[in-house]
């Protein structure tokens, strides 16, 4: 349950207006860090971030650094600052080998975080003050936020690479992120109509609209979005009813509940009525991974992988 309430929490950071702009994720380019000088140059440095913090300077490299959002977690090892890093959150999964710890990004606790002794603390948000808490034990905080487009996740990359001295990694890293979420859009197989889809938070049926970071991602193969119409608070994130999908008949299904809520094709189709749906009907159901779908790190592309790869296949018959 706590997995569900942190992907909604999550998701519900990452509003923003309609922007143009996913699951394997062993593919390597878009993941694997830059070969890394292993140089402390460069410091000082000024460090400011989409959203989040602004003008954060650092005099020296960090060594010892703390990642309370997965995000974040994952983009540090991204950069190669993997070695850096001594303490992770409880939602941080990947990769395997980052230092998982009961430190919460929701409810951070100063103390905890203090006994980790980090030069530098990487977090979402301010919550209970975060930052003038720690601030007052000497210790840095860079917020980075939800990214609210691709381009905040791109600089967002840069920046985390820029405050851990290995800039030039997260500079090359955001640039085959953006190079090759562009060549997987662009060499997608287009269907002869627009395509419908719903995208599943829960199986409690919340779901996302075209504002939504997650929307755009869909919204670069020009998928129409079901939800859209039903997000009469203007949220980003309706919860739908049965009857409504039922009647909106989506031609594709993404499950971003698989983990969580163990839902599949399977599942999807046991649903009473689900079986008439053309996306049910037509193999149209994929499955992703949780993690992935939930975030705005490096793992993106894998994402937009696996929807190209659900859109070609759909544009075959």
């Amino acid at each position: 349950m706590r997995r569900v309430q942190f992907r909604r929490i999550t998701a519900a950071l990452a509003l923003v207006a309609v922007a143009g702009l996913t699951g394997c994720a062993t593919r390597e380019p878009a993941n694997a860090p830059a070969p890394s000088s292993g140089a402390a140059t460069g410091f000082p440095v000024e460090v400011s971030v989409p959203g989040g913090t602004t003008g954060l300077k650092l005099e020296k490299r960090p060594e010892r650094i703390i990642s309370l959002n997965p995000s974040s977690t994952e983009t540090l090892y991204a950069v190669g600052a993997g070695k850096q890093v001594v303490a992770v959150d409880d939602q941080s999964t990947f990769p395997a080998e980052a230092p998982k710890t009961t430190l919460s990004g929701f409810k951070p606790n100063l103390e905890a975080i203090a006994n980790q002794k980090p030069d530098l603390v990487l977090a979402s948000n301010d919550t209970d003050n975060l930052v003038t808490g720690l601030g007052q034990l000497k210790i840095q905080v860079l917020l980075v936020p939800a990214a609210t487009t691709l381009e905040d996740t791109y600089a967002q990359v840069s920046a985390i690479g820029k405050a851990t001295g290995h800039a030039a990694e997260g500079e090359a890293l955001a640039t085959r992120m953006r190079a090759d979420i562009d060549k997987i859009v662009t060499d997608t197989r287009k269907p002869a109509r627009p395509l419908s889809y719903y995208h599943e938070l829960d199986n409690s049926l919340y779901s996302v609209t075209s504002k939504t970071f997650i929307g755009q991602v869909y919204g670069r193969f020009g998928l129409t979005n079901i939800a859209d119409e039903a997000d009469k608070s203007g949220s980003g994130y309706p919860q739908l009813s049965a009857e409504y999908l039922v009647k909106a008949n989506p031609d594709l299904i993404f499950l971003a509940d698989t983990k969580c809520c163990g839902q599949n094709a399977r599942t999807v189709a046991a649903r009473p009525g689900w079986q008439s749906l053309t996306a049910v009907k037509n193999n149209g159901v994929v499955a992703l991974d949780d993690d992935i779908a939930s975030r705005w790190g490096p793992r993106v592309v894998d994402l937009v992988r696996t929807v190209s790869s659900a859109v070609s296949a759909a544009a075959a018959k």
